[in-house]
């Protein structure tokens, strides 16, 4: 098995987004993903991109991704924000998760940024798991927020 983890492309667009619809169901809402790929791809490759991510590309097929953008914190300054991480459920137990995590990290460094955010939902055990072996402070006081448009 060969593992590539590398910056998102274009190309790779419609392979996220059948990702990221496989992500929602996980998460038990599909009906919410309601992004278009043309909208995806401007997002991410247009004149002002507002997304980045990584992908793990096994042996030709893209398995994994982590998609992140820059926040700005009036107490921190600057910190990547990962908005979403997947592996698929085939690839999951072989590392490719932490090989994802691992180029976020350096990514946030060399961007100079303050830190790395996320979140996680209260019942998806492994997950906290994993972000508890990187010691990630993980917070229950905050409440989310949002307005939909």
């Amino acid at each position: 098995m060969n593992i590539n983890i590398r910056k998102a492309e274009k190309k790779d667009c419609a392979r996220l987004l059948a990702l990221i619809h496989e992500l929602a169901v996980f998460e038990k809402a599909p009906e919410e993903v309601t992004v278009t790929l043309q909208h995806f791809e401007e997002s991410g490759f247009g004149e002002k991109p507002v997304w980045w991510a990584f992908v793990a590309d096994v042996d030709g097929v893209v398995q994994a991704f982590a998609l992140y953008y820059i926040r700005y914190s009036t107490w921190k300054g600057q910190r990547m924000y990962l908005e979403d991480i997947l592996v698929t459920e085939q690839m999951r137990g072989k590392k490719i998760g932490s090989l994802l995590f691992d180029r976020l990290i350096q990514e946030a460094k060399e961007k100079k940024l303050n830190g790395m955010v996320w979140q996680v939902l209260n019942w998806n055990e492994p997950a906290i798991q994993f972000y508890k072996k990187y010691n990630a402070k993980i917070e229950d006081e905050w409440m989310n927020c949002s307005l939909q448009f």
